[in-house]
């Protein structure tokens, strides 16, 4: 195997599939690694760790057929610290006439590196991908899951709650995430067609929120011009295939498969109130700029700011033993009756970060029961976050 590339595109496509691939403490080492294969002029590189598998495909100079594994973080680092410019890959076997490559030296102006390879019959058989059953765009699909994805759980302990679930209402794809401590949930309005399972029906899906997290990095923001990098505007639309245990995503060049998860998703819908009694307008970015300072004196996740609310907008304090207090005052509108309800305050600025537009709605009941934060004039958005008990 030998080709030749761009740095800025070799690398670019060594980090995207390196994601997928494993770190140490691995039972089989060999998952570490990338799985190069280069035929004519296209290059296809995987990471994987069986539970998500990223492909990356590349057009470079194609100088001889052939397929590789190199340790995935060491390539990748290596071809990122070379000199701009062309960057060549070359797999070399030990034994004369044979096809197990043993070596790869990756080679750029004056400089040349020498990798021992992985043996290639040791990584995994990739199946083959079907052509994606449903199109969203990317722009919303990149929004909703920035978004969403933050309030899903990171503990394995609760595997269903690591998950975002994909699910169908009132004609439209609606994606859930919870960590039982706040649920975010966005409607793609008008997109439809999910299906779950070889019949075609409806049904509800539950996608590992790490794989979206990849996914976000690719998709565009519909209110941006660019990715979450404010980079050149990727693909217009995500074409999305989902099998009986296993769903593929695909953007561009690039193609992101991951497990499904197995188990029936905690029913959301009985969280969401119909309606609230108290209301508090405010402009966003003056409400994300004094949570932010007052947070500053938050030293453990048992710290919580409180919302003194009252007509006229929302007094916030922060009282640390150790360090000490904190409090500000936001301008708005309230209507309701006067409350004091407390936050973990980085839930709290997380929900208002990811809310669409200039101005953010905070609706609740009382101090003991869940709030939303919504966009002022955006329906398809809620973010409810649990209150924290205070004496």
């Amino acid at each position: 195997m030998k080709f030749r590339s761009e740095r800025d595109s070799l690398v670019e496509a060594l980090a995207a599939a390196g994601r997928a691939a494993s770190g140490r403490g691995v039972s089989s080492p060999v998952l570490s690694g990338l799985h190069l294969q280069c035929h004519a002029n296209a290059l296809v590189v995987t990471g994987t760790d069986l539970d998500l598998t990223i492909r990356v495909d590349l057009e470079v100079i194609g100088i001889e057929d052939g397929e590789c594994v190199v340790p995935a973080r060491l390539a990748a680092d290596i071809v990122r610290s070379l000199e701009p410019g062309a960057v060549t890959m070359e797999g070399i076997a030990q034994h004369e006439g044979s096809n197990d490559v043993d070596k790869v030296e990756i080679s750029a102006a004056r400089s040349r590196f020498g990798l021992r390879a992985f043996p290639v019959v040791e990584f995994p058989v990739v199946a083959a991908v079907a052509e994606p059953t449903v199109v969203l765009p990317a722009g919303m699909v990149g929004e909703g899951l920035r978004q969403v994805v933050r309030a899903a759980s990171t503990d394995d302990a609760r595997p269903l709650l690591t998950g975002v679930l994909l699910t169908e209402e009132k004609g439209s794809i609606r994606l859930v995430a919870t960590d039982s401590y706040r649920l975010a949930l966005r409607d793609l309005a008008g997109t439809s067609g999910l299906t779950a399972g070889e019949d075609g029906t409806p049904g509800d899906i539950l996608v590992p929120a790490r794989a979206l997290a990849e996914l976000q990095r690719l998709s565009p923001s519909a209110h941006g011009a660019g990715g979450e990098d404010g980079a050149e505007a990727g693909p217009a639309e995500i074409g999305v295939t989902i099998g009986p245990k296993e769903i593929t995503f695909t953007s561009g060049r690039v193609r992101i498969s991951t497990r499904l998860l197995e188990g029936t998703y905690p029913d959301y819908r009985q969280l969401v109130p119909d309606h609230y009694p108290n209301r508090l307008h405010l402009g966003k970015e003056s409400l994300v700029g004094a949570l932010r300072r007052v947070r500053l004196l938050v030293r453990d996740n048992t710290t919580p700011v409180r919302l003194s609310m009252r007509p006229g907008g929302v007094d916030l304090t922060v009282v640390s033993q150790e360090v000490g207090e904190a409090s500000e005052t936001v301008d708005g509108d309230f209507t309701g009756e006067e409350l004091v309800i407390a936050f973990n305050p980085t839930y709290l600025i997380d929900g208002v970060e990811a809310v669409l537009g200039d101005e953010v709605i905070i609706e609740t009941a009382d101090p003991s029961r869940p709030a939303t934060v919504r966009g002022a004039e955006d329906e398809d958005f809620r973010y409810l976050l649990m209150p924290v008990r205070v004496s």
